[in-house]
């Protein structure tokens, strides 16, 4: 077999891109992008009588002293359970990161742990705990079965199948979701697919969730590189919604009109059963109270449009994934992200991918209300996919002593700074 570090996309692409293994973020332009995060691309293949048989995109982090470490998003790409390939190529790549003075390589491969139901049940007796222990028998370490994001990618998500008819695929969302999609764009919000122009706008959403979520969000430079770099390769789009406001004025104040003339009309229609006539009354004037709320937040708004919504989603092979994404504090009750999602995943559908990833989930199927991620996990989980669980992430330790003392060090200068 043949060991090469390829200089040029083309031969790369081919193979990785036809796998059924295949990744975004082992696509020869996901390094790329990591060079704005500071990261040096290697692209490894090996061949088989002329043939690739495994591939890798080696990103390459440099630390002190001429020391670095490797990190291959989602796992290299080859047949894993082609166990005498998965142990060439790994003592392959290990060579390769000892002549460069490497500490360590991980890998978070893109294989799902087990099957699980939408309520993170374990379903039937199919797993991958074999694969595990095959890996750490090659001397990649295991670093746990964690459940919140504490490893370099998500270790659960939810995958929606779109290789079947659109009516199933919306059959299969949660009846709250279809029950707000019905109501097919009451508020006449302003969906489109922007471009770098858009990006200002879209990171405004991004760290107004990143606030609310907890979680972090990377300067605005990092996405305008990620969307442009994908973009020109026909990898990305971005997803917008705005709402004009004087507009959403006019519509908010006819809609109160008719619940008062629907008031109106009520208290003078007799009814036999009187109880029944109070109870719609009462309904109808906690909705108009509601409206009347939610028409003042409106009328607060200076702005005179502002975007509610926005996501930016990577394409490639024949998956989608909703990548970076954001709502606005304001007007979150126009249900704007369910508008943003259905578009999304239509779209893919439409053109004819086969999954779509709403990458990152909480590893707690029913996550308390206290939850930070509470609200985004059941968002995802009731758009219909598939809860999953990949297997984790591993070290693969190329210098022992130098990985024991980047282990102490790391969490301490992280610590200080």
């Amino acid at each position: 077999m043949e060991f090469i570090e390829l200089d040029s996309p083309q031969e790369y692409e081919e193979f990785v891109s036809t796998h059924p293994k295949a990744h975004f973020m082992q696509s020869y332009y996901w390094g790329d992008v990591m060079k704005h995060k500071h990261f040096e691309p290697h692209y490894i293949i090996l061949k088989n009588d002329g043939n690739i048989v495994a591939s890798a995109l080696m990103l390459q982090k440099h630390l002190f002293k001429g020391y670095c470490y490797y990190y291959i998003p989602r796992g290299f790409i080859l047949d894993y359970s082609d166990f005498s390939l998965v142990e060439k190529f790994t003592n392959s790549i290990k060579a390769y990161a000892k002549k460069r003075k490497g500490i360590f390589i991980k890998i978070d491969p893109d294989i799902k742990l087990h099957n699980l139901d939408i309520d993170g049940n374990i379903i039937g007796k199919e797993n991958q705990f074999p694969l595990i222990q095959k890996l750490n028998k090659l001397g990649y370490k295991h670093l746990g079965f964690y459940k919140s994001f504490d490893g370099e990618q998500p270790r659960y998500t939810f995958r929606l199948d779109l290789n079947r008819e659109w009516d199933s695929i919306y059959g299969s969302m949660h009846p709250t979701t279809r029950k707000i999609l019905n109501k097919k764009n009451q508020y006449d919000l302003n969906l489109y697919k922007g471009d770098i122009n858009d990006i200002e706008a879209f990171y405004q959403t991004m760290l107004e969730t990143a606030e609310r979520e907890q979680i972090k969000a990377q300067p605005i430079e990092y996405y305008r590189n990620f969307y442009s770099i994908l973009h020109q390769h026909g990898m990305s789009d971005l997803y917008v919604v705005k709402v004009n406001i004087n507009n959403l004025k006019t519509s908010f104040a006819k809609a109160i009109q008719n619940i008062e003339k629907e008031i109106n009309g009520l208290q003078n229609t007799e009814y036999k059963n009187v109880e029944k006539k109070n109870n719609l009354l009462k309904d109808l004037e906690k909705k108009l109270n509601k409206s009347k709320l939610e028409l003042q937040e409106i009328e607060d708004i200076k702005e005179k449009e502002i975007v509610l919504s926005s996501i930016i989603t990577v394409k490639y092979a024949d998956k989608v994934w909703t990548i970076h994404g954001g709502n606005s504090t304001l007007l979150r009750k126009l249900n704007s992200n369910y508008l943003l999602y259905y578009n999304i995943i239509k779209d893919a559908h439409d053109e004819g991918y086969k999954t779509i990833d709403f990458f990152g989930t909480s590893g707690e199927a029913n996550p308390d209300k206290t939850n930070p991620i509470y609200g985004i996990h059941n968002f995802k989980k009731r758009l219909g996919g598939e809860y999953t669980e990949f297997i984790g992430e591993f070290d693969l330790i190329v210098n022992p002593f130098m990985y024991l003392l980047y282990k102490k060090l790391v969490p301490l200068y992280r610590k200080i700074k």
